[in-house]
C-alpha cells in the first residue's frame, strides 16, 4: 500500500480564525485545502478580503478555488471519501456537533480553542474520538509559538535552574468579529482568550492543584478580565492575566516574566524584534531570537504530519483540551466565590 503524500482538508468556518489556518496550511507542501464551508458568509470566490482579527499580518487571501470546493452544509464533507482532515473555525457552541460528526466519519479533526464551551462537552468528544479511525487535535497555538517553545525547553531543561516565579499576560479591547459578546456561547475572555496561557501553565507545569481567582464581567456576561494565582506541584509562584476588557484603541499585548534561579526571561511582544529579552546571571542582558514559523504554521504542520503518519498528535491531545476547560471552569468558580478553588 502507498503511503499518502498529501492531506486533503477542508475548513469549516471562513472568519478570522478560518483565514488564519487558510495562509498557515498554504505554506505546508504537503497540505491542500479540499474545501471552505461557511453557513453564513462562503466566500465562493474565494477572496477573503475584509476579514480581520487582533493578531496576524494583517493580510488577505485569494484562493484557487479551481482547486477548493465551496461548501455551505459540513455534512457534505463528510461523505467525501477525499476529504482527510476537518479544521474546526466556527464559534465555540458550535465545535460539539461539528466535531463529533467528523470523527464517526472518519475523519481527523483540529478544532480550535477552547475544544467545547464546559468540560461536559469536551468529554463528549472526547468519547467520540475514542475508537475512532480519525484523531482530536485542539488548536492551542500558544504551546507551538516559537518564543513560549522556547520557554517551554528552557524550564524542562533548567538551563537557569528551577523556576521560582511566572507571569503571563494576554490583554485586548473587546474583538470586534464573531459572536463574541455572547458569553453563554463564548465563555467570555476567560474561556476564548486566558485559556491559552491556562493551557501552557498546564503544558510548563503541570494541572494545577488549586485556583485562586478574581475578575469581572464587563461586557459578555462572562468572566471578561481575570487574574488568577495557580498552585503547582513545583512550588512556583504563577499566576496569568487574561482580559477584552481594555478600553477600544488599547489593541492587543501578550507578554510573559519568569524568574529563574540564575536568570530571569521577559517576552513582551510591543517590542517586536527584541520583543524575548535574557537576564542571565554573570552575562549581558541579551535579546533572544526565536527563528521560525508562528505557532499557527507550526501546529497544523504537526496535525498534517500526523495524519500522513497515522498517529494521534503529541505535542497537544484532546486531554489537554479539556483540562484546559476544566481549569477555566475552576477559575470562573473562585472568581464567583471569592474562594481558592481545587481543579478536577
Amino acid at each position: 500500500m502507498t503511503q499518502k503524500k498529501e492531506v486533503n482538508v477542508a475548513i469549516v468556518g471562513c472568519g478570522f480564525m478560518g483565514l488564519t489556518h487558510i495562509k498557515a496550511y498554504m505554506k505546508i507542501a504537503e497540505a491542500r485545502i479540499a474545501a471552505i464551508c461557511d453557513a453564513v458568509r462562503l466566500p465562493e470566490n474565494g477572496d477573503f478580503s475584509g476579514i480581520q482579527g487582533n493578531v496576524g499580518d494583517g493580510q488577505t487571501v485569494k484562493l484557487d478555488m479551481s482547486r477548493t470546493k465551496a461548501i455551505k452544509d459540513y455534512h457534505d464533507l463528510l461523505s467525501n471519501p477525499a476529504i482527510d482532515l476537518i479544521d474546526i473555525c466556527v464559534p465555540t457552541h458550535l465545535h460539539p456537533d461539528i466535531a463529533i460528526a467528523a470523527l464517526r466519519a472518519g475523519k481527523h479533526v483540529v478544532c480550535e480553542k477552547p475544544m467545547a464551551r464546559t468540560s461536559a462537552l469536551c468529554q463528549q468528544m472526547i468519547d467520540a474520538a475514542r475508537g475512532a479511525r480519525g484523531f482530536l487535535m485542539p488548536a492551542m497555538c500558544i504551546r507551538f509559538w516559537p518564543e513560549w517553545a522556547w520557554l517551554k525547553k528552557t524550564i524542562e531543561e533548567k538551563t537557569h535552574g528551577r523556576v521560582l516565579a511566572a507571569r503571563f499576560r494576554r490583554v485586548a479591547e473587546p474583538p470586534g468579529w464573531g459572536n463574541f459578546m455572547d458569553g453563554s456561547k463564548s465563555g467570555g475572555a476567560l474561556l476564548d482568550l486566558h485559556i491559552h496561557d491556562t493551557d501552557f501553565v498546564q503544558f510548563c507545569f503541570g494541572k494545577p492543584k488549586t485556583v485562586c481567582s478574581r475578575g469581572y464581567s464587563k461586557l459578555s456576561g462572562a468572566i471578561d478580565h481575570v487574574v488568577t494565582q495557580y498552585e503547582v506541584a513545583s512550588g512556583a509562584a504563577v499566576h496569568a492575566e487574561g482580559s477584552w476588557a481594555m478600553t477600544k484603541g488599547f489593541g492587543f499585548n501578550m507578554s510573559y516574566t519568569v524568574n529563574f534561579e540564575r536568570a530571569t526571561a521577559d517576552y513582551d511582544i510591543a517590542r517586536g524584534a527584541d520583543a524575548l529579552k535574557l537576564f542571565a546571571e554573570g552575562e549581558p542582558p541579551r535579546t533572544i531570537t526565536c527563528p521560525g514559523p508562528d505557532g499557527y504554521e507550526t501546529e497544523l504542520r504537526h496535525a498534517v504530519s500526523a495524519a500522513l503518519a497515522g498517529r494521534k498528535p503529541t505535542i497537544v491531545t484532546e486531554a489537554d483540551g479539556l483540562a484546559a476547560v476544566q481549569i477555566c471552569e475552576a477559575e470562573e468558580k473562585s472568581v464567583r466565590t471569592g474562594q481558592s478553588v481545587p481543579v478536577a
